[in-house]
């Protein structure tokens, strides 16, 4: 239906890209999300405020400062070890790990750098400690059905979630 505005109790869908402050991609979907606007869903709330009142087309531009967006790049969370303690599975750029502490909680990690026979994992989200800008396209409106409204609307994974 034309002529619908972003607001409480509609599914928003759209395409996103998400650069840093040099203006680099980080990441982008051609493939549309859809969320219930003020309902239940994981959009950072910053990101669903500058949605609020756009309609089909309109291009939205949202920053997010890492305490708004994917917090603090924490140092307690990298860990580097000799290269020869690491599983052959694990010894390339990009291989999740996923770790266990004493208490049995476990945490996934990336092997974020392998030099000088070491290997570095990083259990930070990769864009923590950036200041990032979401570029937000609105491709779809309608209203939400009652369903939708209590339960929110499957969504595919993506880095707005948290």
């Amino acid at each position: 239906m034309s002529g619908q505005s972003v607001n409480q109790n509609k599914v928003v869908s759209f395409v996103y890209s998400i650069v840093d402050e040099s203006g680099e991609l980080l990441e982008q979907s051609d493939i549309p999300i859809s969320y219930v606007h003020g309902g239940k869903h994981d959009l950072f709330e910053k990101v669903e405020q500058g949605l609020d009142g756009a309609v089909v087309g309109d291009t939205v531009q949202v920053q997010l400062t890492p305490e708004e967006g994917f917090g603090a790049h924490d140092p307690d969370l990298t860990y580097t070890d000799a290269i020869e303690n690491v599983p052959d599975e694990f010894r390339r750029i990009g291989a999740d790990v996923e770790m266990m502490n004493d208490q049995g909680d476990s945490k996934k990690f990336t092997v974020t750098r392998i030099e000088d026979g070491k290997l570095t994992v990083d259990g930070n989200h990769p864009m923590a400690g950036k200041t990032i800008i979401f570029r937000i396209k609105v491709t779809d409106i309608r209203d939400a059905t009652p369903t939708e409204q209590v339960d929110g609307v499957e969504a595919m994974a993506m880095p707005v979630l948290h």
